[in-house]
């Protein structure tokens, strides 16, 4: 089975840094999809978890996406999050979206609401009908409370304009399945499983870690898709103190931190979520240096 990655392999769900005050940082985001482009990123995913979605106003996100995509220009594909737990407001968020330039809609599944299967289904035709841009499906049922069932995602898979799926289940199994029934472009998302997810199938990354080791995972997929499974093996153990770090507490606050200790504008968060602790960016360090990054 040869399956086609539409936005190529590498793609990383980006930070929005913020000022201090609280504002978006327009220069230093403009330095961040500089630096990812720089390490080899076929994509960007913008108004994601790491950006901190729920925390930006419909007119910032706008703003992003055509922010992000004046820098890209045609070096990569710009993918930009659309899509909370009411159907019709994600539908005027998709609809702003592909105005504004996305190349294409990351989807994620209604949240808190727990909608049945049958829901999750009409919630994300409703997204694929709503714009010209085609849809990936997000599942990552630790943050919305409802997993994207095998049979659910089989059924999405025959709309013509739901091109991919970003798996964050946690479940190689079920990701096994889908990927033989479908023959639907899986990227992982789940950084310490892109290698396992490689092995049953999947095109590529949507990243967290690709802030910071960007690069080592392009060598990753380079050397795996050429059959080089050993020097990619050798890769996923390298990065696994990086994996590790990164999430352990919430992706957004440690990319910020991580990117702060390597000259980069992280910025700060905005509330619910909090900065990083001294103490979590002294082991942030450790975990970092243990994989291989100069900080």
């Amino acid at each position: 089975m040869d399956i086609k990655p539409p936005f190529g392999r590498l793609l990383t769900a980006m930070i929005t840094p913020f000022t201090k005050e609280g504002e978006i940082d327009w220069g230093g985001l403009e330095k961040i999809v500089e630096h990812l482009l720089a390490q080899g990123h076929d994509g960007i995913v913008v108004n994601g978890t790491t950006g901190e979605a729920p925390t930006t106003s419909d007119p910032e996100k706008i703003e992003i996406i055509k922010t992000v995509k004046s820098i890209v220009g045609n070096r990569g594909f710009v993918l930009a999050g659309a899509g909370n737990n009411e159907t019709s407001h994600s539908i005027e968020q998709a609809k702003m979206a592909a105005k504004a330039g996305a190349d294409a809609l990351m989807v994620v599944t209604p949240y808190y609401n727990k909608p049945p299967q049958a829901g999750v289904i009409a919630h994300f035709k409703a997204m694929a009908e709503a714009s010209d841009c085609n849809i990936v499906i997000y599942d990552i049922p630790g943050r919305t409370g409802t997993e994207i069932e095998t049979e659910t995602i089989c059924k999405l898979a025959e709309h013509p304009k739901i091109v991919a799926l970003k798996d964050a289940k946690g479940r190689p199994a079920d990701t096994s399945w889908v990927i033989k029934r479908t023959g639907l472009p899986v990227y992982s998302g789940d950084d310490i499983l892109n290698l396992p997810l490689l092995s049953v199938g999947a095109v590529g990354f949507v990243s967290v870690c690709g802030h910071t080791v960007g690069h080592r995972l392009r060598k990753m997929l380079d050397a795996w898709f050429a059959g080089n499974s050993k020097t990619a093996l050798e890769i996923h153990q390298e990065l696994l103190p990086v994996y590790t770090g990164t999430f352990r507490t919430q992706g957004a606050i440690m990319t910020k931190a991580a990117l702060k200790m390597m000259g980069l504008p992280g910025g700060y968060t905005r509330l619910p979520l909090v900065d990083a602790t001294e103490e979590q960016i002294i082991q942030l360090k450790k975990d970092l240096q243990a994989g291989g990054v100069a900080v």
